[in-house]
């Protein structure tokens, strides 16, 4: 198949990426901003639509300080307590902007919304879409994107460098190389398409001029042999961070999710959500005794596993869903169950072989608190980032969250804005239904007045966190020594 070629071209914004972060930053630049985004393979090729457990949400203010330790516990108090600040006080806004989008989320019969809970988190706050929440966010969110003019798309196009430019005495980002590619030389790294290496079939490379780039790539388990994640994911962000000299942070923060599907088979590993853990599911060894605690942090339940791996010689351990409710299963989990049938295991019936599998990269090129990262006019967010939220290991569901509330702050520094404020903890109310309008400007305000699901008095309440943040970072972090003492 002859690969399509490319003319040089120019924009405003440039976005490599087309997962969560990548579309709702898009959705946050007003409908004037000539906007291209590259896909490096389908456009639905994207570990956004792989996410299965939910986005996790402050449910209400009195949540905030057991949100805020769950996350930080779960880093190991290793993170950057602003970045975490900010996640949890943006987080009610967000999933207003996802409902007014069409997400469809699991509702009670009082048609408020309903929340599950996942490893390491001290009560129910995680809104969820069966266990394909990532999908539905995602599919929801390109369909919006689709809508809009200012927005281009290049599918099988991949990012192999950035163009620069001196600028004040600084080096600043002016847009990227890319290089059209076919299907199987989508999952090289940028490297090898760069560099022309053998065997590789690709476009004459082309520039993208722009006045600002945001990476949103993804993560980097394309270059493990076992990852849950797509093989174009290939830490093409970080390969070209290092050769610019941009700034990287804490590149070996790896997360080992516990529970990947056993198959002898190579290639994806098919992802056993922690939600499954969080509503009764059970770990079980070779004799079928249970042998840790599943609501355990990742890291955690990951090295027990291993462990017991080993007392037992086996390749993998399993989970039983026997205390799971029939119902729940059916609904909450008809995609794993589907996908487990296909291996010929009914977790209705019986339980399933789980091993450990690369997950996520809490490491990254580094950005503050706005996603802007250490060259002017380069910004990054999603997994291709480190912004300190998730400390030296991700609290569950806490990924797409992050990536969302950080593509948007970079968004509104593109437009040359001021930094985003923060709600006060439990403003705005999440009410199903609506988003609070802006200024009529940002495409995702045209598309919700279009649909009808902007609020004129959004009622937004603006100020510090009602705890102290670092009060609550010292004790716990005094906490965790004594407990390793």
């Amino acid at each position: 198949m002859e690969t399509k070629q490319y003319p040089d071209m120019e924009c405003d914004v440039v976005i490599a990426g087309c997962g969560v972060a990548g579309l709702y930053a898009a959705l946050n630049l007003p409908t004037s901003t000539r906007v291209i985004m590259l896909s490096k393979g389908a456009v639905d090729e994207c570990d956004s639509m792989l996410a299965q457990g939910g986005i996790c949400v402050l449910p209400e203010g009195s949540d905030y300080d057991a949100f805020f330790e769950d996350t930080m516990h779960a880093g190991h108090y290793e993170n950057r307590r602003e970045s975490v600040d900010i996640m949890i006080r943006s987080s009610r806004s967000v999933i207003n902007d996802l409902l007014a989008m069409g997400v469809d989320f699991e509702r009670k019969a009082d048609g408020s919304l309903d929340f599950t809970r996942e490893g390491a988190h001290s009560r129910p706050r995680i809104a969820f879409h069966a266990d394909i929440t990532g999908k539905e966010i995602t599919t929801k969110l390109l369909q919006a994107v689709r809508k809009l003019d200012n927005v281009q798309i290049l599918e099988h196009v991949a990012m192999t460098d950035i163009l620069t430019a001196e600028r004040d005495d600084a080096t600043v980002c002016t847009g990227v190389v890319a290089v059209a590619v076919d299907e199987d030389n989508s999952v090289r790294p940028a490297d090898e398409l760069a560099n022309a290496a053998e065997g590789v079939h690709a476009g004459e490379p082309f520039k993208i001029h722009a006045r600002h780039t945001l990476w949103a790539t993804g993560g980097i388990g394309g270059v493990y042999d076992h990852s849950t994640n797509y093989p174009q994911l290939t830490g093409d962000a970080c390969y070209i961070a290092q050769e610019h000299g941009i700034k990287m942070e804490h590149l070996d923060y790896v997360q080992i999710h516990p529970t990947g599907l056993f198959s002898p088979q190579p290639g994806r590993t098919f992802l056993i959500s922690e939600s499954c853990r969080g509503e009764g599911a059970i770990l079980l060894n070779a004799a079928g005794e249970r042998f840790t605690d599943e609501l355990q942090p990742r890291d955690v339940v990951a090295a027990a596993i291993r462990e017991q791996m080993k007392q037992d010689g086996t390749e993998h351990e399993w989970l039983s869903f026997a205390p799971v409710e029939r119902d729940v299963i059916l609904g909450h989990f008809a995609n794993i169950r589907e996908r487990c049938l296909e291996d010929g295991r009914d977790i209705l019936c019986e339980p399933i072989p789980v091993v450990p599998t690369q997950h996520y990269f809490m490491g990254g090129v580094w950005v503050n608190c706005d996603s802007a990262t250490s060259m002017p006019g380069l910004y990054a967010a999603g997994e291709t980032c480190c912004n300190g939220v998730h400390g030296r290991n991700r609290l569950a569901s806490n990924s797409l969250l992050e990536s969302l509330v950080f593509a948007r702050r970079a968004a509104a520094r593109m437009r040359g804005d001021a930094s985003i404020p923060v709600e006060l903890a439990g403003s705005p109310v999440l009410d199903g239904h609506h988003r609070v309008a802006g200024d009529g400007t940002l495409s995702i305000d045209v598309l919700c007045e279009r649909n009808g699901t902007v609020a004129l008095d959004g009622g937004l309440e603006f100020g510090e966190a009602p705890v102290i943040v670092d009060s609550i970072a010292r004790e716990a972090s005094g906490a965790a020594r004594e407990g390793e003492e």
